[in-house]
């Protein structure tokens, strides 16, 4: 009887050492490699986008703590968050290395369709009108609608949508909860705004009664700001959705062999494991009393300055190389206009000369007429869109911010050129000076310094006009600004640091502005040329 069961007991072990399972071979899923690389724009990466602005699903902090990962185009900011652990583990089940790049949330969708990312893993729902643009794949977490509002506020205690009756309400541009609004009966529906933290902000100064959000967005904003508080209506008292979703489901471009590798990937993170993943996500957002504002700011340096740093130091490089470059194209482009080509004796090159200067007018009048902002968005993401140009967010920084500086100072040049008395350039051609003579050496040295204060102001604009760049994820001071406010939600507090960098750096820059300014302007001699085919300086006088 005991050799029996020794024989039975062998043939399981046996059996169990040579099973799929005894092997750990059930625990490996094949994947379709060929669908994976055609997926994906570099070779064994998988480039996913978030905004790192919308804990606890994304956020950026200043360390690699918690498991957070570098973001790829700004060294030195490390993204965490819902959303971030399962781009982790998707790039672990796919075999790829994980690549996070950080945008505004209006250019994800463009940053997908250009091939500047592979996927967008940001809590983002697959809306109908979405769906029209990207594809979507099965979803990863789905959540309930909630209104957040003051924890001592006269709708903290709201049961249902008709409690509700008369508030303030908002929401965030160009998501679906915007739309839910109206919903609330006799609902005073705000402008759409921009971000959590902005909306957060409003609420907490009584601007605002409420704002719509799912759930865990509710729940970080409430530990993060014990002000807060969130008002979930049962089911029947609530929201009705219709034809969206509270889905969350990763965003990848239109066909994309991608899309079912990510769906087989996602079926083999459990529901459990999703929603603890969500709960410690959620912990991570819990922060003690507030010792007050100052606390608060202190608090924050303490934690982000280095970034507060790197930002402001990125926005120096960025106006004033771009105020520099820009400075040379528009004083080409008045030197050029200021020439003068005789028709009769050269109709070929009045011709080309009149091609040139309606190519030059219409670059001016393009730039000056339409918002940086819009030129940024075109330059960065069409460039790549439209000519496989990829550029990198600092060099179309450079670009945008130069040729737009360019087309304002040519008509500031040009109106200084104009301004040089006629005699002077005529007594320069009396005495043989032709016209590049004529420019450098008698009308450009008047005509700049009369121009130097309107260069420096350009330089001071430049500066403050860097904050539209964050559309484009360069990592200026404005764009680290929303990054520290959307992780911490203590906006007034992020800004207000903000407010007194802007204000040194543009105090400071004044002040060297105006010394150049009395360094020109003193009494210096002038020299006087003699008429000959090369004119030279006799004296100075």
């Amino acid at each position: 009887m005991l050799s029996h069961i020794k024989k039975i007991i062998f043939i399981l072990l046996a059996l169990l050492m040579i099973s799929p399972a005894g092997t750990g071979l059930a625990q490996e899923t094949s994947y379709n490699q060929e669908a994976i690389q055609a997926g994906i724009e570099s070779p064994g990466v998988l480039r996913v986008g978030m905004e790192a602005n919308y804990a606890p699903y994304n956020w950026t902090q200043a360390s690699h703590s918690d498991g957070a990962e570098p973001i790829t185009n700004s060294n030195g900011e490390y993204a965490n968050g819902y959303d971030l652990q399962i781009a982790k583990k998707l790039a672990d089940e796919l075999g790829l290395q994980l690549e996070v790049v950080k945008l505004e949330w209006d250019g994800l969708p463009l940053a997908l369709q250009s091939g500047k990312i592979d996927a967008i893993i940001a809590g983002m729902s697959p809306t109908p009108e979405r769906r029209q643009q990207i594809d979507f794949s099965d979803s990863y977490y789905a959540s309930n609608i909630v209104l957040v509002v003051r924890a001592d506020g006269p709708y903290a205690d709201a049961k249902s949508l008709e409690d509700m009756a008369g508030a303030r309400v908002t929401g965030q541009l160009n998501t679906f909860h915007y739309d839910l609004i109206p919903q609330i009966p006799n609902a005073q529906q705000q402008t759409a705004m921009d971000s959590f933290p902005t909306m957060i902000s409003s609420v907490l100064s009584d601007k605002s009664d409420a704002y719509v959000s799912e759930k865990p967005g509710a729940m970080a904003a409430v530990a993060a700001n014990s002000d807060l508080s969130f008002v979930e209506f049962p089911e029947g008292s609530g929201f009705v959705l219709e034809d969206v979703t509270t889905d969350i489901s990763v965003g990848l471009r239109k066909g994309s062999p991608l899309t079912p590798v990510i769906n087989q990937a996602l079926a083999n993170i459990s529901q459990a494991d999703r929603d603890q993943l969500m709960q410690d996500m959620v912990d991570l957002n819990q922060r003690g009393e507030s010792g007050g504002f100052w606390a608060d700011v202190r608090g924050i340096w303490d934690q982000f300055g280095s970034q507060f740093i790197k930002g402001a130091i990125n926005t120096l490089i960025i106006a004033l190389s771009s105020t520099l470059i820009g400075f040379l194209i528009g004083l080409a482009i008045a030197i050029f206009r200021s020439s003068e080509v005789d028709k009769q004796h050269n109709p070929l090159g009045y011709f080309l000369f009149k091609i040139v200067d309606l190519i030059i007018v219409a670059y001016i009048e393009i730039f000056r007429g339409t918002p940086m902002m819009v030129q940024a968005m075109l330059i960065f993401y069409g460039s790549k869109l439209f000519f496989g140009i990829d550029l990198t967010a600092m060099t179309a920084a450079l670009l945008i911010v130069s040729v737009n500086t360019g087309a304002y100072l040519a008509e500031v040049i040009r109106g200084g050129i104009s301004g040089v008395s006629k005699g002077q350039t005529e007594a320069a051609k009396a005495i043989g000076m032709n016209h590049y003579q004529t420019m450098t050496l008698v009308v450009l040295p008047q005509a700049i310094k009369s121009i130097l204060p309107s260069i420096g102001n350009e330089f001071v604009i430049n500066i403050k006009d860097t904050s539209v760049l964050n559309v484009i994820a360069v990592t200026e001071l404005f764009f680290i600004t929303r990054s520290v406010a959307g992780s911490t939600y203590q906006t007034f507090q992020t800004f207000f640091i903000t407010a007194l960098i802007y204000f040194v750096l543009t105090f400071i820059t004044t002040r060297v502005i105006r010394l150049l300014e009395k360094h020109f302007y003193e009494d210096r001699p002038i020299p006087v040329f003699e008429s000959s085919t090369n004119p030279q300086p006799m004296k100075e006088v």
